[in-house]
């Protein structure tokens, strides 16, 4: 099989500015492993990369669909499968770098998507039930865990019930297409936390408030930007008025990031990953094992 390498770990650990480093040491391209990153003109929340912070190295996935856009991880597939057999056909090598847990394991994991027909009678008993419900649904039939917005995003979740039900949505199949070498970022915790509080306040004050501001102005839905929880929903729900001030919003947001990024770990720490010394020189570790790994037969 071909050979992939990951970057993966929680968010505001360095996951882009690594990859940016280390496809420039052993020249490679980016495919971005990001639910968010996807949409055009969410930027500064999602901490997307910037054409200056991508150093000229080639970066795929990202500014693909407008934002209300309904998007799935069977999707997303395609398109990096598409995106890493290009960078191969190139003679580069490809990196699949992001912290959207289920996209990676797709690709990585070599995930078998199957569809399944409509079935009203079943959809109609979905449409009663909650996001919430409909996720412990979900998580009892398959036992996959979702992304924070793909849970909160209650239309998706009916389908995938649905879909499940028929036993087409599982990762229990898979048909991996490469070999994969997957290298982890990651801080303590309250080390973490404290870099979670520095890049929101950055970002707050590079213009996150407008930039979802702009989205509505946009006649983006306010439901779309609930579903894609953290950053979006809780500034949507700021400029809607119902947290008081910027100090709400701050604190609200900050929990729920810091909650998000625990989450992230715990998934992670299921997969083969090799976890790097974020407090030495992580990019000299990644590029010895990348090489390494890309030396093997």
């Amino acid at each position: 099989m071909s050979k992939l390498i990951v970057v993966l770990g929680p968010t505001a650990c360095g996951k882009s500015g690594l990859g940016v480093a280390l496809a420039g040491r052993i020249g490679g391209e980016i495919v971005s492993a990001d639910s968010r990153q996807v949409y055009r003109g969410l930027d500064l929340g999602t901490g997307k990369i910037t054409p200056e912070e991508m150093a000229g190295i080639p970066h795929h996935m990202l500014d693909i669909i407008d934002p209300g856009v309904p998007y799935s991880a069977a999707q997303f597939q395609r398109g990096a499968y598409d995106a890493v057999d290009g960078i191969l056909a190139r003679g580069k090598v490809p990196l699949l770098v992001g912290g959207t847990g289920l996209y990676v394991r797709a690709v990585a994991g070599g995930y078998v998507f199957r569809d399944a027909p409509p079935n009203p009678a079943l959809r109609d008993r979905l449409e009663a039930l909650d996001a919430p419900a409909l996720y412990a649904r979900l998580q009892a039939l398959t036992g996959l865990s979702l992304s924070e917005s793909e849970r909160s995003n209650r239309q998706r979740l009916v389908r995938a019930v649905e879909k499940a039900e028929a036993g087409a949505y599982t990762d229990a199949e898979r048909a991996p297409r490469y070999e994969v070498l997957q290298l982890g970022c990651a801080y303590p915790r309250e080390v973490l936390c404290r870099r979670i509080d520095l890049r929101l306040q950055a970002r707050l004050d590079a213009g996150m408030i407008d930039e979802v501001a702009g989205l509505l102005a946009n006649r983006v839905p306010g439901a779309f930007l609930e579903s894609l929880g953290l950053e979006y929903r809780w500034i949507y729900r700021f400029l809607t008025g119902r947290l008081p001030d910027r100090a709400a919003l701050v604190d609200e947001l900050g929990r729920a990031i810091k909650r998000f990024a625990k989450r992230q770990v715990q998934w992670f720490k299921k997969d083969p990953v090799l976890w790097l010394d974020m407090d030495g020189d992580p990019v000299e570790e990644a590029v010895r094992a990348a090489e390494d790994f890309l030396a093997a037969p």
